[in-house]
């Protein structure tokens, strides 16, 4: 599946979000950054039973935009 763009706006904010699947070691994850900022990598963590942002400046990104983002991925039959 090729790149792909959505519009969120999550309290008020906008987001323009984009979305790059890829294979790493047999897993699908997810290449995400938003209004044209850093990228950051999603993965499926099984503790908490959804994707989420793995990469160490994950940090930095709002838990409802990434709530957004993963709810999003896996409407998209991930």
């Amino acid at each position: 599946m090729e790149e792909q763009k959505f519009q969120f706006q999550i309290d008020e904010i906008p987001y323009m979000v984009t979305i790059i699947p890829f294979d790493f070691n047999d897993e699908k994850r997810f290449r995400v950054s938003y209004n044209g900022g850093q990228e950051d990598i999603f993965a499926w963590d099984s503790d908490i039973k959804r994707l989420r942002a793995i990469d160490d400046d994950a940090s930095t990104l709002p838990d409802s935009l990434g709530l957004a983002i993963s709810n999003k991925i896996e409407s998209l039959g991930y």
